[in-house]
């Protein structure tokens, strides 16, 4: 998912290199395990992005019907640290596929076993990652200036389509989320940018794009051909200026702005998630809130109130609806999965790696 945290690190690290060179996690060989994953029982990933520069992402695996965690699988299955800042994940086929953002690394994973199968590198920062069918799939990047092609049967890079409109840094378009209305996929800009771009998957081109808010952070459609975007308003000492955060609803046929819900100044809306049936949108604002795609205003109370924690990441179950929660606690320790029913009833609260971030559900 984009978030201002990820610009906080890089800032921290560019002052203090020196320090945290010298600190950084030397990780050595490490012995290999076998984890017990019962045959058909639902997964939930939990992507750990680790401290930034440190080497400690890590990948979760929470099973539902048990109520267990196992943290660390990536490594204890295959005896190798996953990497520098893991971003997301997504299941095709028989493969887990998790990105790594500062690794530049793509891992697939057998989705039984979770060992390691192979791997698309030489990406610059991926984000996310897109199939379009068996052989060809879509990496978005925030610094590469372009959506990267790869064949995921080969595990190589096909091709890239640019995405940069030849204007200084704040029109390069990083691209983050990505969301498919039948051969189109509309692809969200986030740092410093205000553009959601439209691809063509057949041709492998930029056909289109359309204006929303500064910093569209996550996006999603909807059972009805809407697409939903939540705009952060941008960073608070950005020379621009900021402006007030918004939900956006798009039409996904014409491309049509429809409607604008906008938030308060100074908030710091994210995380835009559907829920199983479509017709339902919940983020994270503080707490976590909950709105009908059909609903004329923002939601009057928080579904999920925050109590204090940090709510980072968020997902919504595609076949329960069931709400999980990833609190970062304070960006060093552990964090914490906190899982709800779809009307926010409390079910579970396990740890997780350092900085949970996202969430894939097998």
């Amino acid at each position: 998912m984009g978030r201002m945290m990820e610009r906080i690190r890089i800032f921290t690290y560019l002052l203090l290199t020196v320090g945290w060179c010298t600190a950084c996690m030397d990780y050595g060989p490490l012995d290999e395990e076998t984890i017990d994953f019962p045959p058909g029982s639902p997964r939930v990933y939990v992507v750990n992005e680790g401290s930034f520069m440190y080497g400690t992402a890590s990948l979760s695996c929470y099973l539902p019907q048990e109520g267990r965690m196992e943290n660390e699988v990536f490594a204890r299955i295959n005896g190798i640290p996953l990497g520098d800042v893991a971003q997301s994940a997504v299941v095709r086929g028989n493969s887990l596929w998790v990105v790594v953002n500062n690794s530049g690394v793509v891992f697939a994973l057998d989705r039984e076993t979770c060992r390691l199968r192979g791997a698309i590198r030489g990406l610059t920062s991926p984000r996310y990652m897109h199939f379009v069918n068996d052989e060809k799939a879509y990496v978005t990047d925030l610094y590469a200036r372009a959506v990267t092609v790869v064949n995921p049967r080969t595990y190589e890079i096909t091709g890239r389509i640019p995405v940069s409109s030849g204007e200084p840094d704040s029109r390069r378009h990083p691209t983050e989320q990505m969301a498919a209305y039948g051969k189109y996929l509309f692809v969200g800009c986030w740092s410093y940018d205000s553009k959601l771009l439209v691809l063509d998957t057949e041709r492998d081109a930029l056909v289109d794009s359309v204006e929303v808010g500064k910093q569209p952070n996550s996006l999603g459609i909807d059972r009805y051909g809407k697409v939903w975007t939540i705009t952060d308003g941008g960073y608070r000492n950005e020379t621009a200026g900021t402006e007030t955060p918004a939900l956006w609803r798009i039409d996904a046929a014409t491309r049509r702005v429809e409607k604008t819900f906008p938030f308060r100044l100074g908030e710091h809306p994210s995380e835009l998630c559907l829920n199983a049936s479509g017709d339902t949108l919940c983020f994270i604002n503080g707490g976590i809130w909950k709105m009908g795609v059909k609903d004329e205003a923002l939601p009057e109370q928080p579904l999920i109130p925050d109590r204090g924690t940090i709510f980072y990441g968020l997902g919504v179950c595609p076949r329960t609806s069931e709400i999980y929660v990833a609190d970062a606690v304070d960006y060093v320790q552990r964090g914490v999965l906190y899982r709800f029913s779809a009307g926010g009833e409390p079910l579970d609260t396990v740890r997780t790696g350092v900085i949970p971030g996202a969430f894939c559900f097998d």
